[in-house]
Order: C-alpha cells, then sequence, then structure tokens
C-alpha cells in the first residue's frame, strides 16, 4: 500500500524535495496518480461524517492496518484461516458500523470514490469471501458485528433480527421469550445471520419448516443508491432474490423479520456411531433409502470421520449418526423400529431435552454446558481448510462406499456430513425462493479437509486430495447441473475475474447453485445493480448491454 504513511502534505514537500530528479518525479507522479491509503481513508471519513446522520467513531469503529486492533478486528470473526495469510490482501480499512445509517453511508462514499467493498455478519465464508478481495484492489470491509439486535414478539410469532447477530443469539432470544417456539435455521450457533439466510439457512428443523429463507417475512437492506428498503419498498422481485440467491450481490441486508415456529416443550436427541467393523457400510445405505422418507419430525444427518476405532486401535472410518426428534423418545423409538431399525436405536441412546438445549447438543457443546454461552457469538471451529458440496438423488451403491472410504483413508482428518433431505424440502417449489435443492434431493454431502498450519506445500496436499475425492464422486451425485450450495462457497466451480464477468462466465457455477433460478437472479441483478457495485469473485453480475440485446 503505497506512502500509507505519508500524510497530503509530506507528500508534496517529498515531490518538490526530488524535482531535479526528472525520472524519479515522474516515477514518483505515476504512482501518485492512485491515491494513497490515506488520502482514500481522510476523503472516506469527510464523506461519510457529511453523509451519515451520526459520525464515525474513529477510534472505536474505523480501523486502519496502522491501528493496533487492525489485525484482532480482522481475524475476530474469520474462519478459514487459509485468508488470513500475511500474502492474503487486506483491507485499507474496516468499519464497523453501530446504526443503519453508518452502512449507508458507507455504501454512497465508496461507490462515490470508487472503492470496492465487501461485507461481513459472521464470517463464515468458505471462501473469503466477504473479508478478502482476490480480484479487485483496494477494498475496505464493512464489518455488521455490532449491528446484533434481536426483538422477539411471541405474540405475533415473529422476531427482527439484524444482520450482525449470531444464529446462536437468535435461538437464545427466542428460548428466552419461549419454550415452545424456534426458528429452522443453522447448526453452528456462531454464523452471522445476515449472510446466513442469504444461502438459504439449513438446519436440524428443515425437513420440518423448511429453510431459515422459507421462514422469511420481511427484511430491510441498503441498496446500491444508500437507500433502506423494506419488502414493500424493494419489490418482490428483489425480496425473493436475497432469500437464498447468495451474500453482497444486491445490496447490504440489515435486519430480517422472521416468522417463528412451533417446538415441543420436549424433543429427543441422540447420536450412534458404526465403524466399519460394526457394519457401517450397509447401515449407510439403508440410511440413504430411509432419511429422506422417514417422519418429517426426525433429522438424522451423518457425520463421516476417519478415527482410531477399530478393533486394535487401527485407522478405520465411522459414521455418527446425529438426530433431533421433535418429540418424546417414545414415540422416537417406536418410528426407528418401524423404519430404521437396522440403527439398533436403545433407550438409553435418547436423551429429552429441551429445543434449546438441542440446539447446544447438535452444535457439538458439552452436555452441561448453558445456553448462556450462545450469547457469546464466537467460533470454536477456526482452521485452514477447503470445502466442497453435493447433492444426492440416488442411494451410492456400497461398492461405491468402499471406494469412498479407501480414499477418505488417505487423508489425515477428512470429514463428510451427510443432511438429508425430503419432508417440507419437498414440497416447496424449485423456485419459490433462490435455493432450488428441492423433491427428489435424496441429501446433501459436505466434504471438509482440514489442516493446521499455512504453509503452501501442506495446503496443495490437502486441496488436491479433496478434488480427487470430488472427482471421484461425480458418477454418484446430480449431474447437468452437478449442483452445490451457495453457503459452502467454492471457487473451483468458477468465479469472476472482474467488475465485468459475463454472464456466460458466471454461469458456469451460477447454474450449479441456482440451476434455472439464476436466470432469474441475473435480470434483478441487472434491474437493481446494474453498474454491478456489489460485487465479489461468485456474486450475481448484471447482463451488459450487448448481453442483454444478445438475449432480449
Amino acid at each position: 500500500m503505497a506512502f500509507s504513511c505519508i500524510s497530503f502534505f509530506s507528500l508534496l514537500v517529498l515531490l518538490l524535495s526530488l524535482s531535479s530528479s526528472t525520472t524519479t518525479t515522474a516515477s514518483i507522479c505515476r504512482r501518485f496518480k492512485r491515491p494513497s491509503s490515506v488520502f482514500m481513508q481522510e476523503n472516506f471519513i469527510q464523506c461519510f461524517n457529511a453523509t451519515s446522520e451520526f459520525d464515525i467513531p474513529l477510534s472505536s469503529a474505523f480501523f486502519t492496518p496502522n491501528n493496533s486492533s487492525f489485525s484482532s478486528v480482522l481475524q475476530s470473526t474469520a474462519q478459514n484461516l487459509r485468508y488470513l495469510l500475511p500474502s492474503v490482501p487486506k483491507p485499507e480499512f474496516i468499519i464497523t458500523p453501530l446504526y443503519e445509517s453508518h452502512v449507508q453511508a458507507a455504501v454512497i462514499c465508496s461507490k462515490k470514490l470508487g472503492i470496492h467493498l465487501r461485507v461481513r455478519s459472521g464470517g463464515h465464508d468458505y471462501e473469503g469471501l466477504s473479508y478478502v478481495s482476490q480480484i479487485e484492489s483496494p477494498f475496505i470491509i464493512v464489518d455488521l458485528s455490532r449491528l446484533r439486535s434481536v426483538k422477539v414478539d411471541i405474540e405475533d410469532n415473529t422476531a427482527w433480527v439484524e444482520a450482525g447477530a449470531t444464529i446462536g443469539e437468535v435461538y437464545y432470544r427466542i428460548a428466552e421469550k419461549s419454550k415452545t417456539h424456534g426458528f429452522p435455521a443453522g447448526l453452528c450457533t456462531s454464523l452471522g445471520i445476515g449472510g446466513h439466510i442469504t444461502g438459504g439457512a439449513y438446519g436440524s428443523m428443515m425437513r420440518k419448516y423448511g429453510l431459515g429463507a422459507d421462514n422469511v417475512i420481511d427484511a430491510r437492506i441498503v441498496d446500491v443508491n444508500g437507500r433502506v428498503l423494506d419488502r414493500a419498498a424493494m419489490g418482490e422481485d428483489l425480496f425473493w432474490a436475497i432469500r437464498g440467491g447468495g451474500g453482497a450481490s444486491f445490496g447490504i441486508i440489515l435486519q430480517w423479520k422472521i416468522k417463528l415456529v412451533p417446538v415441543p416443550a420436549t424433543v429427543t436427541v441422540f447420536t450412534v456411531t458404526k465403524s466399519l467393523e460394526e457394519d457401517a457400510t450397509k447401515i449407510l445405505y439403508r440410511w440413504q433409502n430411509v432419511a429422506d422418507n422417514i417422519d418429517e419430525d426426525l433429522f438424522i444427518r451423518v457425520i463421516i470421520q476417519v478415527t482410531n476405532a477399530g478393533k486394535k486401535d487401527e485407522k478405520t472410518v465411522t459414521t455418527s449418526y446425529n438426530a433431533l426428534f421433535l418429540g418424546d423418545a417414545e414415540r422416537l423409538l417406536q418410528i426407528m423400529e418401524q423404519s430404521f431399525p437396522e440403527l439398533g436405536l436403545t433407550r438409553k441412546d435418547c436423551i429429552e431435552t429441551s429445543w434449546i438445549k438441542s440446539v447446544l447438543y447438535i452444535a457439538g457443546y458439552p452436555s452441561n454446558t448453558p445456553p448462556e454461552i450462545l450469547l457469546q457469538g464466537k467460533s470454536s471451529f477456526k482452521s485452514y481448510f477447503k470445502a466442497k458440496s453435493d447433492f444426492v438423488k440416488q442411494a451410492i451403491p456400497e461398492t461405491a462406499l468402499e471406494g469412498l472410504w479407501k480414499r477418505l483413508m488417505e487423508e489425515d482428518s477428512p470429514l463428510m456430513i451427510w443432511n438429508p433431505y425430503g419432508g417440507m424440502m419437498s414440497k416447496i417449489s424449485e423456485s419459490e425462493i433462490p435455493f432450488p435443492h428441492r423433491k427428489g434431493t435424496k441429501f446433501k454431502i459436505q466434504y471438509v479437509t482440514p489442516w493446521q498450519d499455512g504453509d503452501i506445500k501442506s495446503a496443495s496436499k490437502h486441496i488436491d486430495w479433496i478434488r480427487r475425492l470430488y472427482s471421484y464422486m461425480a458418477p454418484y451425485v446430480s449431474m447437468f447441473p452437478r449442483a452445490a450450495y451457495v453457503n459452502y462457497r467454492d471457487l473451483d466451480l468458477g468465479m469472476n475475474k472482474n467488475k465485468n464477468t459475463s454472464f456466460i462466465e458466471a454461469s458456469m457455477w451460477g447454474v450449479r447453485y441456482f440451476k434455472d433460478n439464476f436466470n432469474r437472479l441475473v435480470k434483478v441483478k441487472t434491474k437493481v445493480d446494474p453498474d454491478n457495485f456489489f460485487r465479489h469473485e461468485q456474486s450475481i453480475p448484471p447482463l451488459r448491454v450487448e448481453e442483454v440485446e444478445d438475449r432480449f
């Protein structure tokens, strides 16, 4: 970042003192054409304070690389350590808005000054797109983590939640008001709800109530012109697009109005683990034919790992059936005996608890953890990692599973999570919201490979492995397109190269996340942000003039 510590006056003095050297002066002037960090910051602050209803407190809400808190703020919610390495581009500054008018001013001034902007709510973007730009520089971050109020209205069965609140905070505030209300969103409690819902937001009640995005009834968003729009003001097309169309393409989400759903006073959870030596392959094959057809009150996901759990403490694959049932243990056991006796579930495996405590259980907290931990809004998982995703429409044969086990045991700490569909997910149309993975989907696969250091060779080794695994799975997953989940961002699928990315280029990844809904998303984008101000490596592109002429 050229001249990041030199003031405007000092730079003029330097230029004058070097005037005797034509070559040096010409070189400095060429560099001077690009505004320095200090100029950018000063111009931005001046514009910001002139635009916003409230001035930005520089000591507590505006962080530059020269500020001692810059690194801690940048790293605070970033989940993938790959994107915090010294070699990765860093923002010119970070703003942590305290008011909606701060977000408006950030958009207006970034647009006016030609500064590229990234938006972060929870920092869980798998490819770091909310806090890193690999295609444009300079850039800034608008970090929404201080806009996190949750206002629950039990009588109305709704809540207004600000984008910086974590899903755990939302769950806690709902349970604080009622033991028989909940919300069907993520299993990881540190997810920022702003970005989470823009990708769909699946969780352990999805088979009963659909996605988080299916249960949003209003929103407040800052558009490309800095206006705050609710559902009525933005119109139904934009409201459709922001609920599952991916984050940071259409504006900045300020708040969601969510619809609460009923939950029983008593729910039941269990985890049953089977290793290869305990017929894991046959049981998992059976699960594939059961999980999407079983009672919609029951969600059974499978967590697949490599552990030293064999008879001789040798390396093996374990499959852990991790479940939430919206009811008591007695009814659960009846359903399991009828539909999935192969798992061998017993009464002692079942834990009856409250819905809020089931949230902690599914998230992996120890059994005695108080719900108040959800208010910390912090993730317990930070690592260097690469992830990918698939959707499965037909059961994967046992022979293919055996090949999968061999490949998993080649890697250090591989993780796969299989999430069941069916139930309500099959009843909602593919075009109801941009998230299209509905009827006909048996389950979703998440692949993850983590590692412990920032060495380039380590990264290459693990990324190469997961790409080979992904190739191996191709015959057994969805095709034409091979679908993927937008909240598990994967730049291997393709990426925008710059501001002027074409519709054809973006279609390479767009149809995999959104299927036919990608076309409608592009039309909405072209209408509301034709100059592509809100953009990143996989943002929805607007149609260019020549593309509009070709397509319409």
